[in-house]
């Protein structure tokens, strides 16, 4: 069944297609194909065997995703990948110790090969040497858990499904590897649409993202990246993606739209990466999900990042991944331990003044211990500004402002 959002649960839902997985190796690719899956070929016409993916209300009857200039795409390129000599070397023993100090829990398909062992340096991950400047130029030192795990899978070239908590360090781990893919693949030319994509829920990630994939690829002559999101200048956005971008960040809804204005192709697209995909769910974005990436060339990698792990996500991983290296770093599931987490229920015309109560009782607190008020973050309904003073300021002004 698909996934329906909260708001929408006592309407029907559309039929979920599932992808099958046979094979690995030579035949990793191939693999990524359905009978019933609908393709949109490089000439612009979409597949007639096209079939249910979501429900009707989300089809359409006429697609052109692929806008490309020329009938003859090139095949993507997936060159093996080796680590250092060090790495290669290493024992299972070994590599099993490394991961329960970085408490990461890796797991496979039965049948499928072992996952590449984790790297704790950057190195020894035997990376482009413009990449390699950048990331010192980044202040990069050491890899965090999710990217010591990670990024060997994503540069073999295996799908993966990744949970890890916000704040862990998983842009870089996909972003590295995407860069990296992009450098192995045939020269762009105009009309061509990006090589690579990144789908992300709300345009503030998108853009944290764009900043991150920018900054690892400073050293790269003519390597552009476009960020696809509403709320800004479409026309600008179009522009750029007609001249030619070799990575695309995009919330689903302003990328579907790009595509049907023919601003885009999907055509050379072959590296896709979901990022906070529980987050794309609630929000309703599946439907917009699933018309992507039945429309992707048959020869793709797809990384999939989650906080949690709801039956939702693995439907879509199912669907979507071919036997996935599954990398889960620390509980999954369950609130992050940095944050202390306190619940306070009060009558609705009382919450304004009980803000502002706890405010100026932190407030005192951190004047007590000599410690510097707490940045604090205070979540709304509507787009309002609220200000405050510490009570012990005769003049202090409390109110809100639209």
């Amino acid at each position: 069944m698909s996934y329906v959002p909260p708001h929408l649960r006592n309407s029907s839902a559309g039929k979920t297609t599932t992808l099958n997985s046979n094979g690995a190796g030579a035949d990793y690719f191939s693999s990524k194909r359905s009978s019933h899956q609908s393709r949109i070929h490089c000439n612009g016409e979409l597949d007639k065997s096209s079939s249910n993916g979501y429900s009707n209300s989300s089809r359409r009857s006429s697609v052109n995703y692929s806008t490309a200039s020329r009938t003859a795409i090139p095949d993507p390129e997936f060159p093996q990948w080796k680590p250092s000599e060090r790495v290669l070397r290493l024992k299972s023993e070994q590599i099993e110790e490394i991961r329960l100090r970085l408490n990461v829990d890796v797991n496979v398909a039965p049948g499928s090969s072992s996952a590449p062992a984790p790297i704790e340096s950057f190195p020894d991950m035997c990376l482009h040497p413009s990449i390699m400047k950048d990331i010192e130029k980044h202040g990069y030192t050491a890899p965090t858990s999710i990217q010591a795990q990670s990024m060997p899978v994503a540069l073999s070239g295996r799908d993966l499904l990744g949970c890890a908590e916000t704040g862990s360090g998983k842009t870089a781990a996909f972003s590295i590897p995407m860069i990296q893919h992009c450098l192995a693949q045939q020269p762009l030319q105009r009309g061509d649409g990006p090589l690579a994509l990144v789908l992300a829920p709300t345009r503030e990630l998108a853009q944290q993202i764009e900043k991150e994939v920018t900054a690892f690829s400073l050293s790269l002559d003519s390597f552009k990246t476009a960020i696809v999101v509403g709320g800004t200048n479409i026309s600008e956005q179009r522009s750029e993606l007609r001249a030619g971008v070799h990575i695309v960040v995009a919330t689903p809804g302003r990328l579907i739209d790009h595509l049907q204005q023919g601003n885009t192709s999907l055509c050379r697209i072959s590296f896709v990466v979901l990022d906070e995909a529980d987050r794309m769910l609630d929000m309703g974005f599946e439907p917009q999900i699933r018309e992507v990436m039945r429309n992707l060339p048959e020869k793709h990698q797809t990384l999939l990042f989650s906080a949690t792990m709801p039956t939702e996500i693995e439907a879509l991983a199912q669907d979507y991944l071919t036997n996935p290296v599954r990398i889960k770093v620390g509980k999954v599931s369950s609130p992050t331990a940095n944050v202390s987490q306190n619940l306070e229920k009060v009558p609705e015309n009382d919450k304004i003044d009980r803000l502002l109560d706890l405010l100026v009782e932190e407030a005192a607190q951190s004047e007590r211990s000599g410690h510097p008020f707490p940045l604090t973050i205070v979540f709304v309904e509507r787009k309002e500004v609220l200000w405050f003073k510490a009570r012990s300021d005769p003049e202090a002004t409390f109110g809100r402002q639209q």
